[in-house]
């Protein structure tokens, strides 16, 4: 698969999951569409200014953290997975 079409699939990944209504997603989903979207468009975590006592911000910090390991291409394609595999189901 190209870069140009990994680009536009995951644009189109994004453009679904945009649509979808977001109290129709577990949230252990919505972290990991968060988590593979932030390592897609910005790579490993550097300086993040979050509320330390905010559980939410603490939650998508970790799971942003676990696929860290991710390149960019690969957090894309785990993002076009996913949204697949939740359409599929639907």
């Amino acid at each position: 698969m190209s870069e140009k079409d990994l680009d536009s699939q995951f644009k189109e990944a994004f453009e679904i999951a945009s649509n979808m209504e977001q109290d129709s997603l577990p949230q252990d989903i919505m972290l990991r569409l968060y988590a593979f979207y932030k390592q897609a468009e910005f790579g490993n975590i550097g300086s993040i200014n979050y509320a330390a006592n905010d559980v939410v911000d603490a939650f998508k910090l970790n799971a942003w953290m676990q696929v860290s390991h991710l390149s960019e291409d690969e957090a894309k394609k785990a993002y076009i997975d996913l949204i697949e595999e939740i359409t599929r189901k639907k």
